[in-house]
C-alpha cells in the first residue's frame, strides 16, 4: 500500500530516487507510464499485470478507450530500482509530466503518482480549494 507524498531531486542523468517507504513494495521493479492530470503513474509490476489486462480487455471499436490505453500502455517503460533506490525516468516521459529538477512522489493505495513539484503543488491547492464540492460529489458514491 503507497500512501502519503515525498519529494525528490531529479539528477542529471534522469534518475530520481523513490522513497524509501516505497521500495520495499516494489520489489527492485517497477512500471512507469503516462498517467492524468500531467503526472507519471508507477505501478508495482503486479498491479501493472491487472491494469495492463483491464486496458487490453476494452473495446477496441470506441476512440475513447483506444486512446486511453495508447496513453498508459504504449507509453509505459519498465524499470528497475537501483542499489542506491533510483529509477531512470525516459525523456519522454519527463517531457509529459513536465519534470525538470525536482518531483514530487504521491501515494494513492495500489500505485504511486510522480508529478512536477509546480504542478503538484497547484493541483493541490486547487483540490484543497475545492475540497467541500469534492466531498459532496464523493457522498453520492457512497464515500
Amino acid at each position: 500500500m503507497f500512501i502519503g507524498e515525498y519529494e525528490a531531486s531529479i539528477d542529471d542523468k534522469s534518475r530520481v530516487a523513490v522513497p524509501t517507504k516505497f521500495r520495499t513494495t516494489l520489489k527492485g521493479k517497477a512500471v512507469v507510464t503516462r498517467g492524468l492530470d500531467q503526472s507519471l503513474f508507477l505501478y508495482p509490476i503486479a498491479e501493472w499485470k491487472v491494469m495492463a489486462e483491464k486496458l487490453a480487455s476494452l473495446p477496441i471499436s470506441t476512440a475513447n478507450t483506444r486512446a486511453f490505453s495508447r496513453l498508459m500502455l504504449a507509453g509505459a517503460m519498465e524499470c528497475e530500482i537501483d542499489k542506491q533506490g533510483r529509477i531512470i525516468l525516459p525523456s519522454y516521459l519527463k517531457a509529459f509530466a513536465g519534470l525538470t529538477k525536482r518531483a514530487v512522489f504521491a501515494g494513492l493505495y495500489n500505485r504511486i503518482e510522480i508529478w512536477s513539484e509546480e504542478r503538484w503543488k497547484a493541483y493541490k491547492e486547487k483540490a484543497e480549494n475545492e475540497s467541500t464540492a469534492i466531498a459532496e460529489q464523493l457522498g453520492s458514491l457512497g464515500v
